[in-house]
């Protein structure tokens, strides 16, 4: 099949978005497609679309759905689109309603959506690969990633703030990759990394150094508001040995990590956060019991899982 994949753009920026709509195509093409990966839709001829985000691609959903009514619109739902849009949206609505498919990209996604909705809804947990180079720690500090642009659905200086609160024993140091969208967040990331000693901000960088990053940190923090799921959380239970994860407690975190992971913390709770990057730094068996967890979790993220799912969604079109 010829298949056109539509992803939102945000200028000069690797969103969540476009790293899902590139990993698509990647799978997409191996399964014998033909794809294009376009950041405007323009009513090519095709014979299936993927279409992520409900809202902001709300007016292509229904160009597609109007001009070619016989042709498969599959529509992937991102943590916008579910905890937010899809609830007080018309389009954002509308755009559930015409998809001929839905995804979401984990397990807890399905409970968002109106019962009429869940028979054309498939369920394709993202996935990563594997490292393949192994990657030194540093012994001298605790050094917990914090991976996301600087958006406000990604609370993004929680874990700074939480860090401020330390005892002065610790040896946390929290490393932080994004883009500040705004003038205003970058001051904001430059002034906290200039008065909080244990917080470091180093932008955007590429998308293999991140990885790197990550896998050098003994802990990831995620603290995010609102998530259809999260790459970094993917790409961390990829890796070998997976970095432990302190996150959130949000529905698409959960979906993926699980109801009964230890590392939770309640969203916008500094004071909770702080007791669990202290617990994950001192206690060993705290510690290794988050490890053993997001090693129970990673078989949702294989590659493979990722393109089984996709083969039989797009034979049910075929």
């Amino acid at each position: 099949m010829k298949i056109q994949i539509v992803t939102p753009s945000v200028p000069e920026t690797l969103t969540g978005n476009v790293v899902t709509a590139d990993r698509y195509a990647t799978i997409l093409r191996k399964l014998g497609h033909r794809v294009s990966v376009d950041t405007t839709y323009d009513s090519k001829p095709c014979d299936a679309v993927v279409m992520l985000h409900a809202r902001r691609n709300a007016a292509a959903i229904q160009e597609s759905a109007t001009r070619y009514p016989r042709r498969p619109v599959i529509v992937v739902l991102t943590g916008t689109d579910l905890y937010r849009d899809i609830k007080t949206d018309p389009e954002a609505q509308r755009s559930l309603e015409l998809a001929t498919h839905l995804v979401v990209l984990q397990e807890m996604g399905m409970r968002e959506l109106p019962e009429r909705l869940r028979a054309k809804t498939r369920v394709i947990y993202q996935s990563a690969p594997s490292l393949r180079a192994a990657v030194e720690q540093p012994r001298t500090s605790f050094r917990v990633a914090v991976i996301g642009h600087l958006r406000p659905e990604k609370d993004p200086f929680r874990t700074a703030l939480a860090a401020r609160q330390l005892p002065a024993s610790s040896r946390v140091q929290v490393v932080h990759v994004g883009n500040a969208l705004s003038p205003d967040v970058e001051a904001w990331a430059l002034q906290e990394s200039a008065s909080n000693p244990r917080y470091r901000w180093l932008g955007g960088r590429p998308h293999w150094q991140t990885r790197q990053i990550l896998a050098a940190s003994h802990l990831l923090s995620i603290s995010s508001l609102m998530e259809g799921s999260s790459n970094v959380l993917c790409e961390s239970l990829a890796q070998p040995a997976p970095t432990p994860v302190v996150a959130s407690r949000i529905s698409g975190l959960v979906g993926t990590l699980g109801e009964d992971y230890p590392g939770y913390f309640p969203a916008e709770d500094t004071a909770a956060l702080t007791e669990l990057l202290g617990r994950a730094e001192t206690d060993r068996a705290f510690y290794e019991e988050l490890r053993e967890h997001c090693l129970r979790s990673a078989p949702l993220v294989q590659p493979r899982r990722e393109h089984d799912a996709w083969q039989q969604l797009l034979a049910e079109i075929a």
